[in-house]
């Protein structure tokens, strides 16, 4: 194979491509950060700017944020959350903790994480809240069957004291439509997302949770249990 100078030229351009991208995602997933305590986060969330959803607007239009979020924060796929009407508190959250590399589960992480480094803290508040004024997706990503029992809407609803598994809807709502402050809504998200995230809690891949309680609740799960939550909620129309 004859090789020309542009030949060579573009090898070598996409081995250090390569070479950075790797060496980025090592970075990312070698750095150590602090959990969350209880205290810590409380003065973050009073600290929390006042969100503009105009100016939110136009960040998440500069940013191309739909590129992978969707149009308005729907996304058309499961490879990625659709943000639309999530808890406000939540989205600032997950954006701080992305800058700080708190939250990294693989490599998948680290665009937002460098993306996050660009941005402060208002405009972290301003793309929260514009997202949530936004409707919650309903029931784009509901299975054509799904895997969800009775035991499922009881685990919901009650939990399963055996196994000191508190129910569901105690913290993300009875219809799934997020609690109070961080807790983050349930209803209308895709399976995937939801298996995928529930998965990182259990291993402990995803650490970024306020005193690891969702690391608590999930450790004793299934996989047909978290897969059966999963139908459960994306079939489920917040009220």
């Amino acid at each position: 194979m004859k090789m020309t100078k542009t030949t060579i030229s573009l090898g070598i351009t996409l081995a250090l491509t390569l070479a950075a991208n790797g060496a980025m995602a090592s970075a990312h997933g070698s750095k150590v950060v602090d959990p969350w305590t209880t205290a810590d986060w409380l003065q973050t969330k009073r600290d929390m700017p006042q969100g503009d959803v105009i100016r939110g607007e136009k960040l998440a239009n500069d940013g191309y944020c739909y590129s992978c979020h969707g149009v308005k924060g729907v996304n058309p796929t499961q490879a990625t959350p659709s943000l639309a009407g999530q808890n406000a508190t939540y989205t600032y959250k997950m954006l701080l903790d992305y800058k700080s590399g708190l939250f990294h589960i693989d490599h998948k992480s680290d665009v937002m994480i460098d993306l996050m480094s660009t941005y402060n803290q208002q405009q972290m508040a301003d793309l929260a809240v514009y997202y949530e004024a936004q409707d919650l997706p309903h029931l784009q990503y509901a299975p054509e069957v799904s895997t969800a029992t009775a035991k499922t809407s009881k685990m919901v609803r009650k939990g399963d004291v055996s196994r000191l598994i508190v129910p569901c809807a105690s913290c993300h709502g009875a219809h799934g439509e997020g609690g109070l402050n961080e807790t983050p809504a349930l209803a209308g998200m895709s399976p995937r997302m939801f298996v995928r995230h529930m998965n990182a809690y259990r291993s402990g891949d995803r650490k970024n949770d306020v005193n690891s309680s969702m690391g608590q609740f999930t450790h004793d799960l299934t996989d047909a249990e978290i897969d059966a939550l999963a139908d459960y909620y994306a079939t489920l129309s917040a009220k």
